[in-house]
């Protein structure tokens, strides 16, 4: 372990959401939120990620245009073994039977668990987008359906898939987000059929059921690459309930057969016409 690490101090003036889940998507140490302010911690300083979130910032003023402001501090600090100290803070989540904790908490007898240690991996289930797509692929996924994962992240949803019969496919556009879903799909004693580094558009398969949770103007742009994917059902989420419209507007050839909402948070569920639709 390094002597030093930084915690880098992200204060935005406004779009804290949109901005918190960009930075979700991104990084994979986990991230904390003091008020309006975003604290990430790294042995390394983050400057691509920064770099990719002033370009973020870029977009999103000409989206809303206005003007965002965004106060970036970067501290160095003394190793005080800070991984631990957040491991002690992230505390298991239930989400109907499913049971998810990292792995220095012990299973739960009557639960399907699921192990995810998120100060190592993006994607621990503390997340909105997370437990509704949780709830959705209780829903609607039957054995033996075949399901792509779109920007997997830390593989949880596809393991969820996994534990509910389903045959997964994954694909994440970084490489670390692999990485986290193959040592987390092998912790739960589950498989995966095919993962791989990119999205949607690297294979020609079609899948009973198609889920994303990425950020909604990702969404917005891989439209036709996923909608390109569906035998059945899709489920979108990542999407703030400001966006909703502009989403469904984007996959309106697809039947809009369910919403779920938490906070400012919805994911949305298609079902594709099998007449053509």
């Amino acid at each position: 372990m390094r002597n030093i690490f930084y915690e880098i101090y992200i204060t935005p003036s406004s779009h804290k959401e949109e901005i918190a889940n960009f930075l979700i998507e991104r990084f994979n140490n986990g991230i904390e939120e003091a008020g309006n302010t975003l604290i990430l911690r790294s042995d390394e300083k983050l400057d691509d990620l920064i770099d990719e979130l002033k370009d973020y910032i870029k977009a999103l003023e000409e989206i809303f245009s206005e003007k965002i402001n965004l106060d970036i501090e970067i501290k160095e600090k003394e190793n005080k073994d800070w991984i631990e100290n957040y491991k002690k803070s992230i505390k298991p989540v239930e989400i109907e039977e499913f049971y998810i904790h990292p792995s220095w908490y012990p299973e739960k007898e009557n639960k399907i668990n699921i192990t995810i240690d998120p100060a190592l991996a993006f994607g621990s289930g503390h997340h909105e987008t997370t437990r509704s797509c949780v709830k959705a692929l209780k829903k609607y996924v039957k054995k033996d359906n075949t399901l792509l994962d779109v920007g997997c992240g830390s593989g949880i949803l596809g393991i969820v898939a996994a534990k509910l019969g389903a045959k997964v496919d994954a694909c994440d556009t970084d490489p670390l987000a692999i990485k986290s879903a193959k040592e987390n799909f092998e912790l739960n004693n589950v498989k995966y059929e095919n993962i791989w580094e990119g999205s949607a558009n690297q294979t020609n398969k079609k899948y009973d059921v198609v889920v994303a949770n990425i950020i909604a103007d990702v969404l917005i742009f891989l439209a036709n690459d996923i909608k390109s994917k569906v035998n059945n059902i899709l489920i979108l989420s990542g999407i703030i309930d400001k966006y909703k419209d502009r989403v469904i507007e984007k996959y309106k050839d697809l039947k809009l057969i369910d919403e779920i909402k938490e906070n400012e948070w919805v994911t949305l569920v298609f079902r594709k016409d099998m007449n053509g639709g």
